[in-house]
């Protein structure tokens, strides 16, 4: 039956019922069970009472409606669809910056629903609007001429208190195929605070990657004291080697066929390169300036808009592995809360930090990848 015939057949049982004595109420009671299939003590009640307009809905009210969540993913879509518990602890500041910049404006009961939405609810609000990414493939090539020279370090070894130490990797722009010539993308990220920075390569060779770590260099806000990688012959060669011992570089490597190993640069190259530029082939001048440009905006968009989480403890008990994480904060805010990074380098970020509109940065990058998926393979 259709939720308007039951509503009709107790319109037409209720007034007999209300009359009836004990033991014909016991015999409409069981017929009227039968027909609409309702638990007996519910049939009762509605028998009793009617349907009541406005109370049939049961269960806590809604407290976040349509303008709060409308809002929130806004905001979530300017911050690159991150995750609740990476957005949460980012999104007063984020309030503050878009509104600063007039990108957004909220009354004020508005913004008190949103900064108070916990991490939990945010993924659930979120979850109709996100979408699966697909794979790529890899174009590792082993090195073994220098290999044995250089040490191995494993996931377990990062402890580094202070910045500087970076993890790199390539990502081949090749599609579906690995051969011929194609863009490839270099990417670092620092482990402490998750600093990142993205070269594009428009060929493989030992010299373009030891210029991409000379220019990292460059654009850190503090200094580069040690690299990992893992055993792709771009890295494992003389000409990398020659240049860490000259400018007093740790250079160490992973083991072979251990992703977890790299995971902070492997989490970035996912997040980052093939979250914006995708998986397709990519081999011509003009796909390479556009993807330069767009790493120029995710140099500030990610180092400065992107809250990254850093695991403190981790326990196992049996077959569980509990994890404790911090608070997520930008790789900004973590290299000025660090007492090693330089006051000057501070005050430069700090400035860099105030001139940057994360909603302008986001519609400039969009349009360059609405540009750059146009182009003919």
């Amino acid at each position: 039956m259709s939720r308007q015939s039951k509503r009709e057949l107790v319109e037409a049982v209720r007034g007999r019922y209300l009359r009836a004595g004990r033991k014909e109420k016991s015999k409409i009671l069981d017929e009227f069970v039968a027909t609409t299939g309702f638990h007996r003590k519910h049939a009762i009640r509605v028998l009793r009472q009617g349907y009541q307009r406005g109370k049939e809905r049961r269960g806590r009210q809604r407290t976040y409606g349509g303008a709060v969540i409308s809002a929130l993913v806004e905001i979530w879509r300017i911050c690159g669809c991150i995750c609740g518990k990476r957005l949460q602890p980012f999104l007063p500041e984020m309030v503050y910056i878009l509104e600063r910049h007039g990108e957004l404006t909220l009354d004020d009961e508005t913004k008190r629903l949103l900064v108070q939405m916990s991490a939990a609810t945010i993924d659930r609000r979120l979850a109709p609007f996100r979408q699966q990414r697909g794979r790529g493939i890899s174009t590792t090539k082993p090195g073994t001429l220098l290999k044995q020279s250089i040490p191995i370090r494993t996931f377990a070894d990062w402890n580094e208190t202070k910045p500087g130490f970076v993890e790199m990797d390539l990502v081949a722009h090749c599609g579906d195929a690995n051969e011929g010539v194609y863009l490839n993308t270099l990417t670092a990220v620092d482990v402490m605070t998750g600093w990142t920075e993205c070269f594009l390569l428009r060929h493989r060779s030992q010299q373009v990657v030891t210029a991409a770590v000379e220019s990292l260099q460059g654009r850190l806000p503090f200094p580069l004291l040690g690299i990992d990688c893992d055993n792709d012959s771009l890295f494992i060669n003389g000409t990398l080697k020659r240049h860490c011992e000259a400018e007093q570089l740790t250079f160490t490597r992973s083991r072979p066929y251990r992703k977890n190993d790299q995971a902070f640069v492997e989490q970035k190259n996912g997040d980052i390169v093939r979250g914006n530029i995708g998986y397709r082939r990519y081999t011509s001048a003009q796909a390479a300036a556009l993807m330069e440009a767009i790493y120029e905006d995710l140099h500030a968009y990610v180092n400065f808009f992107q809250p990254v989480r850093k695991l403190i403890h981790k326990e196992r008990h049996g077959a569980t592995v509990f994890k404790l994480y911090d608070e997520a904060r930008t790789p900004h805010q973590r290299a000025m809360h660090l007492p090693s990074v330089d006051r000057r380098h501070k005050l430069r970020l700090q400035h860099e930090y105030l001139q940057l509109n994360p909603a302008e940065l986001r519609r400039r990058i969009d349009a360059k990848l609405k540009q750059l998926w146009r182009l003919p393979e």
